[in-house]
Parts: structure tokens; sequence; C-alpha cells
């Protein structure tokens, strides 16, 4: 692929997963907010507790073999790659949904003390029957880069769900509404996969096939549990050690933040992943590529965030209620934690694509076993879900100086190059902060002082990156008419 075609389906790809974040991962935020306005913390807390179950259990589902298709080059794959990995992954799918639905559903509700979990867990976990079904034409259009197509089907699947799901929720469906909401988009998504790549499996299954993507999805599904770990544990121990309550608060605090920020990186990742795969031979192409990701990544999140820390407060209130106000504090320190977190974003998409799945898992590994899990067990065993939220902060810190060491030996990114690269967010960012601050402080309306950072984070971008964004927009033009003809 020549370098003016990638860019132009980079350009291409993140214009429709913009298009899907602002349509699917936004409506679907809003969603939560709108039952978090209708529900309480305890009914949040509750599906909080299956999920941790549920996920450890779901991340084995695919074994990495959506990843490894991606990742290989076309000529190394055959017909018989994507009928394997497409049985493979519903008879081992329907493994994994009999252990959820009698092993991990008792052991959940004994666990907790929570007998309503025994009967959530196996509905929440219908996607895993969905979700191997879609593995194969999600990995075929992400491969073609026909982001246009994937925006669509996750636009369609979520907002008949989300919809489905107020409409429970104003019925008085409590708790059921959250679940339906969480699994109704695997499975309506199913049948537009299949209109979407016309691809029909056939009966067949064959080892050599099976060890090819396998090999490589063996690293990646270990990667993906370590995540999952790194994800989950802090909402198990304050589940267990706290109270269904306390969980529904500090879930509320991620949704807002952490949760945004992931739907926002996913969605860059996703773009970026096939580009990194096809130009793995290029370290410095993909210095390059991933230092602008960086930039972008940190553009879009640090404003969310800026605006959580200065107006956090006055937001929920008046937005959800006093029921979430223990959650305002944590969420703050959750938005610094993210703020930090924005100097590494992408590393493990780039590092994948490199076809280096093996270092990606020892550098979960070595963050989940030595980092995470003693800062969140102490921080939540001393302080509670305030403790949480800075053993977060902390961690992220550690995190960046790890990761920034192996992309140093990777890629040759310094530290020095990232800084160069977040100049633009973190000036724009600075100002935007103590302009809204100073205008709270003297007790304009939050309103207004949302406005305002509006204004200056974005007109600060504008002036400082006039030129590069309209380069940006020309190269989207140039996508779209090559699109069209």
């Amino acid at each position: 692929m020549q370098l003016k075609d990638t860019r132009g389906k980079i350009v291409s790809g993140v214009f429709w997963n913009v298009l899907q974040l602002v349509v699917n991962k936004t409506f679907s935020f809003v969603i939560k907010l709108v039952l978090a306005k209708l529900l309480f913390p305890e009914q949040f807390g509750l599906v909080g507790m299956a999920t941790v179950f549920t996920s450890f259990v779901q991340v084995f589902n695919e074994l990495g073999i959506g990843a490894a298709l991606v990742q290989r080059k076309d000529e190394e794959l055959r017909d018989a790659h994507f009928h394997t990995a497409f049985w493979t992954g519903v008879v081992w799918s329907v493994g994994i949904f009999l252990i959820i639905a009698f092993v991990v559903a008792p052991l959940a509700a004994q666990f907790y003390n929570e007998p309503l979990l025994s009967s959530l867990i196996p509905v929440l976990s219908i996607g895993v029957l969905s979700s191997p079904v879609n593995l194969v034409h999600r990995a075929q259009l992400t491969k073609q880069m026909d982001f246009k197509k994937l925006a669509f089907i996750g636009n369609a699947s979520t907002i008949f769900a989300g919809a489905v799901a107020l409409m429970l929720a104003f019925l008085g469906a409590g708790v059921w509404s959250l679940v339906f909401n969480s699994v109704a988009t695997f499975v309506i998504a199913m049948p537009l996969y299949f209109r979407a790549t016309k691809w029909v499996p056939k009966l067949v299954w064959e080892k050599q096939a099976f060890n090819d993507v396998f090999g490589f999805g063996i690293y990646t599904t270990g990667t993906s549990v370590l995540n999952n770990l790194l994800t989950n544990l802090d909402y198990l121990l304050i589940g267990k050690l706290l109270s269904a309550s306390a969980l529904g608060v500090y879930t509320f605090a991620f949704v807002l933040t952490d949760t945004f920020r992931n739907q926002f990186t996913v969605m860059m990742n996703k773009v970026m992943y096939p580009v990194y795969g096809q130009h793995q031979d290029d370290p410095a192409l993909l210095k390059k590529y991933y230092l602008k990701v960086v930039t972008y990544n940190s553009l879009v999140i640090y404003p969310a965030m800026v605006l959580l820390i200065v107006l956090g407060e006055p937001l929920i209130l008046n937005l959800f209620g006093s029921k979430w106000q223990e959650s305002i504090l944590p969420m703050k320190i959750l938005a610094l934690s993210v703020m930090i977190h924005m100097l590494v974003s992408g590393h493990s998409s780039l590092l994948r694509g490199q076809g280096r799945p093996r270092l990606e898992l020892k550098l979960q590994f070595f963050k989940a076993a030595f980092l995470y899990a003693p800062l969140i067990v102490i921080g939540i065993y001393k302080y509670g879900i305030v403790g949480a939220s800075w053993a977060c902060v902390i961690y992220k810190v550690l995190e960046v100086i790890l990761i920034q060491y192996y992309l140093k030996k990777v890629v040759d990114i310094s530290f020095g190059d990232l800084l160069a690269h977040m100049k633009v967010p973190f000036i724009a960012s600075t100002v935007s902060f103590v302009l809204t601050y100073a205008l709270f402080v003297a007790g304009a309306h939050y309103i207004l002082c949302v406005m305002a950072l509006s204004l200056a984070y974005g007109g600060i971008v504008f002036l400082l990156m006039r030129k590069e964004l309209s380069g940006q927009l020309r190269e989207w033009r140039s996508a779209r008419v090559k699109q069209v003809a």
C-alpha cells in the first residue's frame, strides 16, 4: 500500500470512527447517564459486580483470533483461516457460556452474598455466544479498513439497544434495563455483519490454519486477561470490602472519566492497528504515526477531563442529583489519571501491529503483578474509593515511565519526542483550566464556565495547529472524493 493511500485511509478511517464515536459511543454514554438519573447507585453496583466475573471469563472468548487475522498480511491468509477461526470461536463460546451460567454465576452470588447475581450473570453473558460469530466479519472489515460499514453496524445496534433499555427503565425494569443495554448490541449486530461482508462460513476446519492464528492469538489473549485484571481488580475489591452502593458510585465516576477515554482511544486504535501491521517493517513511519495518535487522542480527551476537574461538582449535582455526590472527588482524581495515561495511549496497538504480542504480554504482566495490584489493594483497604482513585494516578505515572523506556527501544521514541508532540494539548489545557477556574471562583454560572472552557481550548488549538488541521481536512476531502469515485 502506497504511503499516500495509507494516509487517505487513515483520515477516512478516523472520520468514520469519529462519526461512530459521536453517534454510537456518545449515545451509549448518554444512555448510561440517563439510566443513572433513573436508577440508584446500588443497582449500578450490582451490574458492576456481575461484570467483574463475566468479563474475566469472556476475555478468553475470542482467543485473540480476530487480532491475528487483522495483523497477518494478505498474502499469508487463505479462506481456511477464516472458516477455521469462525468454527473455533463458535464452539469455544458455547463452552465459555456454560461455564459462566453454571459455575461463575453461583460463585459470584456467593462471593458477594447477592442472590440476584445468579440470574443477572447468565443473561448478561448472552453476548458471549454472539461475539465469536461476529469476529471474522469484524476482522475482515477492519483489515479492509472499511470503517464506514463498521460505523453503521455499531451505530444501528447501539441506538436500538439503548432506546429499548430506556423504555424498560421507564417501565420500572430497574437493573434489568442496564443488563439489556449491555447485551443487545452484540445480538443485533450479528445479521448486520453478515449482510455487510457477504461472507458465509463453510464446514472447513484446518489444523495448520488454527495453529497459524492461535500462535499469535495466545499472546493477545494473555494480554487481554491481564488487561481485564487491571480493569476489574478495583471493582472486585470495592464490591467485596465495601458495598454495592460504593461500587455503584465508583463505577459512575469511571463512566464519566476512564470509560470515555477508553471509548475514544479504542476507536483510534481500531484505525491504526491494521496500519501498524501493514508498515511493521518501517520503524520511522511507525514512530511518526504513533506520535500523531498520542497528540490527537490528547487533544480530544484533555478538555473533557479539565471540565470534570474544575466543574465536576456542579455538573454532577445539577444533572444527576445529590445521590451521586460521593462520586465527585473520585471522578476528579480519575480524570487526572486519564490525562497522565494519554502520554502512552495506543502503545499496545503499536506493539501488536509490529508483531510483538509477547512483549506486550510481558509488559502487562509486570504492570498487573508489580504495580497495579499492590497499589489498588493498599488504596482501597486504607482509604476506600478515594484511595482506589489515587492508586490509579500513581499507577499511571509508573506506567508512563515503563512504557516510555520500551518505546525508545522499539521505535526510538524519546521522552523529548513525546513532550514535543504534547505541547499543544498541554498549553491549551493549562490556559483553559486557569481561565475556567478563575471564572468559577468569581461566581460565574457553571454553564458559562463550560462555554468559556470550550472557546478557550478550541481557540488555542486552532491558533497553534491551524496549518496542520487544514492539511488533515484536505486529506479527508481527497479520501472522500476517491471513495465516491
